[in-house]
């Protein structure tokens, strides 16, 4: 590489760095100003996915949303009938880059929820019931998806409509979680199953009856 080449690479990286720095959306800066809430020390990372209807999605504070992740609420710009609190992010809470947050009814993340990368949940899906209709076209139902406060979610998930995650549970890397998970559950698989679960006084019990007491790492 000759040595203006050197420098040109020295200067993209340069610009691109203060961009990550100085497009980060944080409270009192325009777009931050257009979502329904934006907490105290909350940030969402440069550049951005996709954010749609913002004044529908509310965060809380010391929240960190990652970069190249998706907020949106509704299915167009600007569509009619929103709901007011379609996408509601907790305190606290570390979104990881590349995850994608579609609501359309309402899909509500408790307090210190931490998510891996490259995450994709969902409040609605599709039919393929009717062969005379393309599948896009075919709207499924909306049903919200709840995750509670303390909980994690592996990188490369997939959190299904209808889905209702309990209070500090593991999700395990790569699994698709549909349905009710109980709280102090570890959970993994596609579909995602229980592999753990916590029985107070007992520990961490698996389904076959493998014990580990509270305080021992999982593996």
């Amino acid at each position: 590489m000759n040595r203006l080449s050197r420098l040109s690479n020295r200067v993209v990286h340069a610009v691109w760095r203060w961009a990550q720095r100085n497009g980060e959306i944080v409270p009192g800066t325009r777009a931050g100003d257009t979502l329904g809430a934006l907490g105290e020390a909350s940030s969402i990372g440069f550049p951005a996915a996709t954010l749609m209807n913002t004044g529908s999605i509310h965060i809380g504070s010391h929240t960190l949303i990652g970069r190249q992740v998706t907020l949106s609420v509704g299915y167009s710009p600007g569509a009619p009938n929103l709901p007011e609190r379609g996408l509601v992010i907790g305190d606290r809470c570390v979104i990881g880059a590349r995850t994608s947050l579609t609501a359309h009814s309402s899909i509500e993340i408790g307090d210190d929820v931490w998510f891996g990368q490259d995450i994709f949940v969902s409040d609605a899906s599709h039919g393929y019931q009717d062969v005379d209709v393309p599948i896009g076209r075919q709207l499924g139902e909306h049903q919200p998806v709840t995750i509670g406060a303390g909980t994690w979610i592996g990188h490369g998930s997939i959190i299904l409509p209808g889905t209702c995650i309990g209070r500090n549970v593991v999700v395990a890397a790569g699994s698709v979680v549909r349905g009710v998970v109980d709280d102090y559950a570890v959970v993994g698989g596609a579909p995602a199953r229980t592999l753990r679960a916590f029985e107070p006084g007992i520990g961490w019990v698996t389904p076959q009856g493998d014990i580990r007491p509270t305080g021992v790492a999982l593996r």
